[in-house]
């Protein structure tokens, strides 16, 4: 059989702890066999972060604005207990917000919906796509531990020096601190990109903050999607008979878990991290989503929206079999290649992301599946593969 040719790279990100083996085995099992894969290979694995000081995630980042299209496995974002497990120099940030903050954009993510894996949330028919803002917030925050009593204030300083303040707290003792930004352009691509995103896919959109309570930070963005819509985008949505309205992020909560779905919800980058977790969750399980950040500039990063499952790692350590689900890692692969495809104008290639995405979707539904799937589907009596077969009966099915 001749392999299928890529003519250009995707720019390939690496990552940590279970989903890097799952990775090596998706590569192995269902891409080499059948692809000339052609990649630019960037190691975000936390060591070696740590060896670079965290330059080749930016290096990633900026190779994604030559070639277009990246894939990406899941990484650790470390907190004080990673920093003593792998005898970091520093805290570093997350991956994610790092590649976010230089590509820009917006994340959308979706659930993998597959027959015999019933939404949590019973009324839900249709899935529902979040669009996370990729940019900003508690993702680029500056914090500070206040030792004792004394005043915190934001200072802002202008070009020409003259300084504005507002008053944060006046502490009576010990406390904590956090600064957070967002930029207006950053705002308005997102809201260009929910807005496009809508029409390519007929949805309606929802937009949701908190503008009741932060009533200049999250008004902000309010004021900017409205002012958006009605200059560029209100007579586009009425012909395509979408709908866009802003409701508070409470309300929107309450309106989801009562919804038939079939929507597009655009979060801030903190609401989207958590919502896109609750969603995929309900529709079955966080490793069945797809993600990808658009950028208005054309760049493309397709990863999985879930962490790197350390617990199944740890496991995997000590010799135990894992039955851990790489279905999103997966569809983050075809998503990349598929994406390659359109712009080169490589019809094979778009065509074996489909058929890979189908195979993968008629093994579990054959039946055939990982641990979190058989714990919850209405599928009688289905087998139950470790990592590695549930890849492997792909492959054949391929």
């Amino acid at each position: 059989m001749d392999k299928i040719k890529m003519t250009a790279p995707i720019v390939e990100m690496d990552g940590d702890e279970m989903t890097r083996i799952l990775w090596k085995m998706i590569k192995e099992n269902l891409l080499e066999p059948f692809l000339e894969l052609n990649t630019e290979y960037y190691d975000l694995g936390l060591e070696h972060r740590n060896e670079t000081n965290d330059q080749v995630t930016i290096d990633s980042a900026n190779a994604v604005k030559k070639h277009k299209v990246a894939v990406k496995c899941a990484t650790i974002t470390p907190n004080a207990a990673r920093m003593t497990e792998y005898d970091l120099k520093e805290m570093w940030k997350s991956p994610n917000g790092t590649i976010r903050a230089i590509l820009d954009g917006t994340v959308f993510r979706a659930p993998i919906v597959v027959k015999g894996i019933e939404p949590c949330v019973k009324n839900w028919k249709k899935p529902i796509t979040i669009a996370r803002h990729a940019y900003g917030d508690v993702y680029k925050n500056s914090e500070m531990k206040i030792p004792g009593a004394g005043k915190a204030e934001l200072v802002y300083t202008d070009q020409d020096g003259k300084e504005t303040r507002e008053l944060i707290h006046e502490f009576k003792g010990e406390g904590i601190i956090q600064g957070m930004h967002n930029i207006n352009q950053s705002i308005a691509s997102f809201a260009r990109s929910c807005f496009n995103y809508a029409l390519d896919t007929k949805q309606d959109l929802w937009f949701a903050t908190k503008d009741t309570i932060s009533k200049k930070y999250d008004h902000t963005f309010k004021d900017i999607f409205q002012e958006i819509y009605d200059a560029e985008y209100d007579e586009k949505f009425k012909a395509a008979g979408i709908v866009y309205f802003y409701t508070l992020i409470d309300d929107a909560v309450a309106r989801v878990m009562k919804s038939e779905g079939g929507y597009i919800w655009a979060c801030k980058n903190y609401d989207g991290d958590v919502m896109s977790d609750m969603v995929s969750s309900a529709f079955g399980s966080l490793a069945m989503m797809t993600s990808v950040l658009v950028s208005p500039e054309g760049y493309y990063e397709y990863e999985a929206a879930h962490g790197t499952v350390q617990r199944h790692y740890y496991k995997h350590l000590k010799g135990e079999e894992t039955s851990t689900n790489s279905v999103a890692t997966i569809f983050a692969w075809t998503g990349a290649l598929r994406k390659r495809g359109e712009l080169d104008s490589n019809e094979e290639l778009m065509e074996f992301a489909d058929r890979l995405e189908k195979a993968t979707i008629d093994t579990i539904e054959e039946g055939k599946m990982t641990k979190d799937l058989a714990l919850i589907t209405t599928i009688k009596n289905p087998a139950v593969l470790n990592s590695e077969d549930f890849i492997r009966a792909i492959a054949e099915r391929l």
